[in-house]
């Protein structure tokens, strides 16, 4: 690892089976931490699928802007409510950077990134669609949930060439408070206009995750497995 290359985050691990052959890396939402989906593993996993491994990092414990600089577990500061303008840019970026760092770790441990599926959450979701912007070498799929793509305005120089050809899941709680409807609609809508195939579904909820999205995850799972 150079200088360049940021620290590996902490991160708690699962395999379903010995010798991984998918990764998916998974990213919590604010002041959450990475055992936060470690639950979903035995919800979403199905018996015939090949041994995945799941890594669910923690991330930074840093000052939230609109928590009252309260110190918490963040992917970047929020800095106002107001989508457009909400995510700290450069907190964004620095967290694309420890994502890849992960997804280099995953391809050092012979899985490379054409089986990593990254996922994300609210906060996590709006890094995994960062990340997913950037990626020269793409991955298996992408998950967003209750989320929305940060800094909107600059996406369109971001989006790296070939990032399209990953697939996309994208869901939403039409009751969110936190997120609203809209800004995942226009999120998804973003994405399809820059080529992204993305899947996209919205529940009877609000900021959280159903049994029915998960099932619907699941369904998605086994079209990028049976495709790798």
């Amino acid at each position: 690892m150079d200088s360049t290359t940021p620290a590996l985050l902490d991160c708690i691990e699962h395999q379903t089976g010995p010798a991984p052959e998918w990764s998916v890396i998974w990213l919590h939402g604010l002041g959450a931490d990475g055992n936060d989906f470690v639950p979903l593993v035995p919800e979403l996993v199905r018996a015939h699928w090949p041994a995945l491994r799941f890594v669910f990092p923690n991330a930074p414990v840093r000052p939230v802007t609109i928590n009252n600089g309260v110190r918490m577990r963040a992917w970047y500061d929020i800095v106002d409510f107001d989508l457009a303008s909400r995510a700290d840019e450069t907190g964004v970026l620095e967290s694309v950077a420890q994502v890849d760092a992960l997804i280099e770790r995953e391809a050092e441990r012979g899985i490379p990134a054409s089986r990593v599926i990254l996922a994300g959450f609210s906060q996590g979701g709006a890094v995994t669609l960062a990340a997913g912007l950037r990626r020269r070498a793409p991955l298996a799929g992408l998950i967003g949930l209750s989320t929305y793509l940060p800094a909107p305005r600059t996406a369109d120089a971001a989006l790296a060439e070939g990032a399209s050809r990953q697939p996309v899941f994208m869901a939403h709680g039409r009751q969110d408070p936190v997120v609203p409807l809209a800004a995942g609609e226009q999120s998804a809508g973003w994405l399809r206009n820059a080529g992204f195939d993305v899947d996209w579904h919205v529940y009877p909820m609000p900021h959280s995750v159903c049994a029915e999205e998960i099932v619907a995850i699941g369904d998605w799972f086994e079209r990028r497995l049976a495709a790798g």
